[in-house]
């Protein structure tokens, strides 16, 4: 049985809590490996060796600290297929999307290489009378991330590579499910040069996590996971006098006006609301079909395509389009999902239950589902699924639909299918949501961009990646400055005026 550890000043260290975790194989339902569950006093180690680093990294010049971006970036290209596999096995997902994982960490980190440019300050000269003023961003200090098991290593990068981008150390406390790759990153980092205690990589449960809120020399936290927990995560954090950034859960609409290219729009609801076994908080779990012909269009074009989904272990191959979810409880809180939306009245036009894979039959593996004539009231619809179970809302017009989308309490993810740009402008400007695609199932902005939900999906005011995590990772200071030339004498007991 594999004994993995945590990554504490640039060693792997066994756990010293006396306490562990199973890392499951989800395909078999076997228990390949144990993780340590830290303690406080482990926690306060990683800081302390974090704290002693990162003062002599923040001192080194955004350009050098750039260059190891670089080379973790030609690290990370040289080493994805291996990543990629450890992801696999740990997580389920296929191998392409668990490189798909990697890349969009990666292109953070690439992003993270501009630093020299995103930390620049502003200046302007002769204020006043002799007078410059300036402003500069200045790292936090030690910053932690508490990461989820869906993304194991696209999340981590993109909390911890524009922190250190902008001089700060890094503690990870990744998912105890998955952990094996953000333990490779880490030493990778090292590889491409970065200081050992700079990025330390800290498994644990619910004892790790509120060890990192409340230690007072934890500057900052990002988390991403259900909203229950980021409501949680965030009070504690502000309570403790954090910078914190949370995201939460998700129940992404998808609407199909009259005008769609329906075969577009199918294809586009299978690979969203399928893909991951629907394990992505931008998972698309509610198609929004305006009018009845609209939807039983796309629901005769759903079906055929749905039932020809192929879910196997990632040891298939390019032969599978998604694997089993992640454990046996989220596959028990899925099928009771799907078992209270036919009891609450929904039509399961694809019945994805009892699905068995031979040889693989304790894994955790769900069959695609689908159902039509689901409201707003079902539990079906008001639940994060996080399964492969896409439900239908029927609307019988554009302002019915778009008030479906606007009256969830979740704002993560949209998209409207439409060839008339009217429409997709009016609904890309009214929408209550913060990330919006037209004609795109998806739409996950790109590293330059920042990612972010609004209403009970984020908390916080900060998004990830892109010109926010600059500003999130760092304090402003400005800096006022006169020289002692032409000062008049006598003390000055008046705001002074830039005349």
């Amino acid at each position: 049985m594999e004994q993995l550890s945590h990554y504490i000043n640039g060693s792997r260290i066994s756990g010293s809590s006396g306490r562990y975790g199973d890392v499951l194989n989800p395909a078999t339902g076997e228990v390949q490996a144990h993780v340590p569950l830290a303690n406080s006093q482990e926690i306060d180690n990683a800081v302390t060796f974090a704290k002693t680093v990162q003062p002599q990294w923040a001192a080194m010049n955004p350009q050098r600290r750039a260059r190891v971006m670089m080379k973790f970036v030609s690290l990370l290209e040289k080493n994805i297929d291996s990543l990629a596999e450890v992801l696999s096995r740990e997580h389920g997902k296929t191998l392409p999307d668990a490189a798909g994982d990697i890349q969009r960490g990666l292109e953070v980190v690439e992003y993270c290489i501009g630093a020299p440019q995103l930390l620049k300050g502003e200046f302007t000269d002769s204020a006043g009378p002799g007078i410059d003023m300036y402003s500069m961003r200045q790292p936090l200090g030690v910053t932690a991330g508490i990461t989820p098991f869906n993304f194991p290593a696209m999340i981590p990068m993109w909390m911890f590579a524009p922190s250190l981008a902008c001089g700060n150390a890094f503690i990870l406390k990744p998912s105890e499910r998955d952990p094996s790759v953000p333990l490779m990153l880490a030493e990778l980092i090292e590889q491409a040069g970065a200081p050992k205690g700079l990025l330390q990589v800290i498994n644990g449960d619910k004892e790790a996590v509120d060890a990192i809120l409340q230690h007072p020399e934890i500057q900052s936290i990002g988390f991403v996971g259900s909203t229950p927990i980021a409501a949680y995560i965030y009070a504690q954090s502000s309570k403790y006098g954090k910078r914190v950034q949370c995201f939460g859960g998700a129940k992404n609409h998808m609407i199909v006006m009259p005008d769609a290219d329906i075969d577009q729009a199918a294809d586009a609801l299978v690979g969203s609301g399928y893909g991951a076994a629907g394990e992505r908080c931008m998972a698309i779990s509610v198609a929004v079909p305006v009018g009845d012909e609209t939807a039983n269009q796309l629901i005769e074009k759903l079906i055929p395509r749905i039932e020809k989904l192929k879910v196997g272990p990632f040891t298939s191959g390019n032969d599978v389009d998604y694997g089993p979810v992640i454990t046996a409880d989220a596959k028990k809180k899925i099928e009771q999902l799907v078992e209270t939306g036919i009891n609450q009245g929904a039509k399961l036009v694809v019945d994805g239950r009892g699905f068995k894979l031979q040889g693989y039959e304790n894994g955790f593996f769900i069959g695609p589902h689908l159902f039509d004539h689901v409201t707003t009231e079902m539990d079906i619809y008001k639940t994060e699924v996080f399964g492969p179970v896409l439900s239908t809302v029927r609307a019988d017009s554009y302002e019915t639909a778009i008030n479906i989308a606007m009256d969830n309490e979740f704002g993560n993810g949209v998209a409207i299918f439409t060839r008339d740009g009217d429409t997709a402008r009016d609904f890309a400007n009214r929408i209550n949501v913060g990330m919006v695609g037209v004609n795109v199932p998806i739409p996950v902005p790109l590293a330059y961009h920042t990612f972010g939900g609004w209403k009970k999906s984020v908390f916080g005011d900060l998004n990830q990646h892109g010109p926010d995590a600059f500003k999130f990772y760092t304090r402003t200071k400005t800096i006022t400055a006169r020289w002692p030339s032409g000062i008049k004498e006598g003390g000055e007991f008046t705001i002074p005026i830039m005349e």
